[in-house]
């Protein structure tokens, strides 16, 4: 009987301080697809309408905030022109300005192709090699 009426206090201090959720979204998934997500849910110590609402929120925050793809393709450019401007420097060769530009420009047309290519290695689960 505490445990329930602890419980309960849990959820009403969680309700304090927030807007009351009203709208609802209802959608339909064979009993495999819900086993599935009931497992994936539990795994994350919540229940399904908890965790599906923030996957929904999560998904959809990032997709308005661009998802990171931007940032990431500009990681990726600043990666491809360090390791093109330092090896030759590092080899004791020196670059003018227009093999610098040069680099520049490979570097604007190759940096999301670089971070697609770096994604796909993450999914794949292999490492690159140097």
């Amino acid at each position: 009987m505490l445990s329930q009426t602890s419980e309960i206090e849990g959820r009403l201090q969680r309700l304090k301080g927030r807007e009351t959720r009203t709208q609802s979204i209802a959608t339909r998934f064979t009993r495999t697809e819900e086993r599935a997500l009931l497992r994936v849910a539990a795994s994350c110590g919540k229940n399904l309408r908890e965790w599906a609402r923030e996957v929904l929120l999560d998904a959809a925050n990032a997709q308005q905030h661009g998802d990171g793809a931007a940032l990431f393709a500009e990681v990726q450019a600043l990666r491809l022109l360090l390791i093109n401007t330092l090896e030759p420097l590092l080899r004791g060769e020196k670059m003018t300005p227009e093999q610098f530009k040069e680099m520049l420009r490979y570097v604007k047309t190759n940096k999301r192709k670089a971070a697609a290519d770096m994604l796909a290695s993450y999914a794949e689960g292999t490492t690159e090699q140097p």
